[in-house]
């Protein structure tokens, strides 16, 4: 190929506005094999499934909880895991009401341990500021992860769950995937720079269409349903992920971390991968269920 071939294929190019911020072959290889372990866990499910949201909710709420403890925090790190499980687990048999009976039952062993953390003879310092913090983590991480468990749950007469989760988890692939593309690509309107600079709307906007698109095709080609339910989903899981990342960008700027932890090569901690999954989990289980009902 000649020297002006070569410039002119180079010139045809759009050039990427920004970086890409991360260690993208470790990234990918790692991608590739949490999406396998997904993958494997949608073949057991809804035992496998059910294993996999809670040990990823188990490792998450760890995470946030060591970060929290570095920063002066003192919460009972324990009653957010075993709260956690149980809310997760009892999604299975009993649906809503075992998560709402888990979490409150979390909250209240939160809050009365949390006045004698010191013993009996010595008053708690930081109470209401500790006690929320643990409230918010209790929310944050095993409350909506135990909408993404009972997403093994949902089926009909013609459809099995597995389909109903690789809906979920290829929307949120195309969100992410829109974002980061139409971000790096384009971005140069920062979406929210008070609480994550590098958030542009043109990557939120590669999310709205990539994460709708995704939804469409799902819904009516995987659960033969409306398209109008897969724009939905796709639209309401982008909006939902969005915000999620927004909340824990602010979360990490506020204790004065760049990521939860090194667990992920390329990615950071599991927590950095789960930050939009979580509450997206939500709005994907209620239209789901709809379809599944």
């Amino acid at each position: 190929m000649s020297e002006s071939v070569k410039g002119f294929a180079k010139e045809g190019l759009p050039k990427p506005k920004n970086g890409a911020g991360r260690d993208l072959k470790a990234a990918i290889t790692v991608g590739v094999a949490l999406g396998a372990l997904v993958l494997a866990s949608i073949y057991f499910a809804p035992w496998g499934w059910y294993g996999l949201v809670s040990l990823a909710v188990a490792v998450a709420t760890w995470e946030v909880w060591s970060r929290l403890s570095e920063n002066g925090y003192v919460i009972p790190g324990i009653i957010l895991i075993l709260g956690g499980q149980a809310m997760v687990w009892l999604s299975w048999p009993f649906g809503p009401s075992g998560v709402v009976a888990a979490f409150v039952t979390s909250v209240l062993v939160l809050m009365f341990s949390r006045l004698f953390v010191n013993g009996r003879f010595v008053a708690p310092t930081n109470y209401l500021r500790d006690t929320a913090i643990g409230i918010f983590v209790l929310v944050w991480i095993p409350l909506f992860g135990s909408f993404a468990a009972q997403l093994s749950l949902v089926s009909t007469e013609k459809i099995s769950p597995g389909l109903f989760i690789i809906t979920f988890m290829l929307c949120v692939i195309a969100s992410d995937v829109g974002g980061y593309a139409a971000g790096v690509m384009f971005g140069s309107h920062p979406m929210a720079p008070a609480v994550s600079p590098k958030k542009s709307l043109e990557g939120f906007a590669g999310s709205v269409v990539l994460g709708s698109i995704a939804g469409i095709l799902c819904v009516t080609l995987l659960l033969d349903d409306a398209w109008w339910l897969g724009l939905s989903l796709g639209f309401g899981l982008v909006i939902c992920a969005t915000l999620g990342d927004l909340v824990e960008s602010q979360f990490k700027r506020e204790i004065g971390i760049k990521d939860m932890s090194n667990l992920l090569p390329g990615h950071g901690g599991l927590m950095d991968r789960m930050d939009g999954l979580l509450p997206s989990a939500m709005v994907t289980w209620l239209i789901l269920s709809l379809i599944g009902s």
